[in-house]
């Protein structure tokens, strides 16, 4: 079978990965968490998962026709490196909700004549009418994050970026707007296990590009990124909710939890809800830079 990039991620596990990083993928069984730091040893059971989503998923729907009801607008922004379970997040949040009235927005590379629009000028035209759900598999972070380490935008432009954060996220808020941000924060063992796995996968291979490829060699500068970040963009106004995500079916299950909270809707049953899971799901403070803690 051909690897797509002519095997680059298969070279770089062989040749330039860690040496403890590749003997955790070596070792570990299909089950088995490889950070050491994350507070779990194994996956959570799939029937354990399933009964715990099945209840949130009712509330979701509940969540939606209220939302749609009351002319609410919702708006959801998922951020994290490569691989750290964005779109199977996204998946398990919307996959019983109505597509009329919750819209996911992964936009491409914008176009030449977006660049010499106002940085954030695309992102809005995206954003919710009355009684709409949007979730953004990626967003206006990009320039805080992979532009940085990519070379993509300059100093300046970075700097002009942070300046009008704050103002931008506080005025999306005043509109009536309920904004909610989540990093999903995966280790370096983890990441480099689940593109390893995308690149020998037919069906999972259009998920990598080459800057998935190239990033592999970043790891510090993308946490250094992340930090700067997390750090600079974290507000009571719009704070980060950050989830570890080294287990996806608990990281799904904390992401939804938190977003059923933040909603208040007609039929919501809060037992049926529960609490995020602290362990995995907190603010700044959980995320490390993971390489293998």
């Amino acid at each position: 079978m051909d690897l797509p990039f002519d095997g680059a991620i298969s070279r770089y596990f062989r040749e330039e990965a860690p040496k403890a990083i590749r003997k955790a993928i070596e070792t570990a069984d299909k089950d088995d968490i490889l950070s050491k730091g994350y507070p779990y040893r194994h996956e959570m059971a799939k029937k354990d998962y399933e009964t715990q989503m099945e209840a949130l998923q009712i509330q979701l729907v509940r969540m939606q026709a209220d939302v749609k009801a009351s002319g609410r607008r919702v708006m959801i922004v998922f951020e994290g490196r490569d691989a750290a379970g964005k779109g199977g997040t996204i998946g398990a949040l919307t996959q019983n909700l109505n597509p009329r009235g919750c819209q996911v927005v992964a936009l491409a590379k914008p176009s030449d004549r977006e660049v010499s629009q106002w940085y954030f000028q695309r992102y809005v035209d995206w954003f919710p009418a009355a009684g709409e759900i949007v979730v953004f598999d990626r967003s206006w972070y990009n320039r805080g994050i992979v532009e940085p380490v990519f070379g993509f935008c300059t100093q300046n432009q970075k700097e002009a970026f942070f300046r009008q954060l704050p103002d931008f996220e506080r005025m999306i808020v005043a509109e009536g707007i309920t904004l909610m941000k989540f990093w999903l924060d995966v280790s370096r063992p983890e990441q480099l296990r689940r593109m390893l796995a995308r690149e020998s996968d037919p069906l999972k291979q259009w998920k990598l590009s080459p800057i998935d490829v190239e990033g592999l060699t970043k790891w510090e500068p993308y946490c250094e990124a992340i930090a700067e970040t997390l750090d600079r963009s974290h507000s009571d106004i719009a704070p980060w909710t950050v989830v570890r995500s080294d287990d996806k079916k608990r990281a799904r299950l904390a992401v939804i939890r938190t977003i059923l909270q933040g909603v208040d809707f007609k039929g919501k049953d809060r037992a049926a809800i529960g609490q995020p899971d602290p362990l995995i799901c907190g603010g700044p403070e959980m995320w490390s830079d993971g390489e293998n803690d």
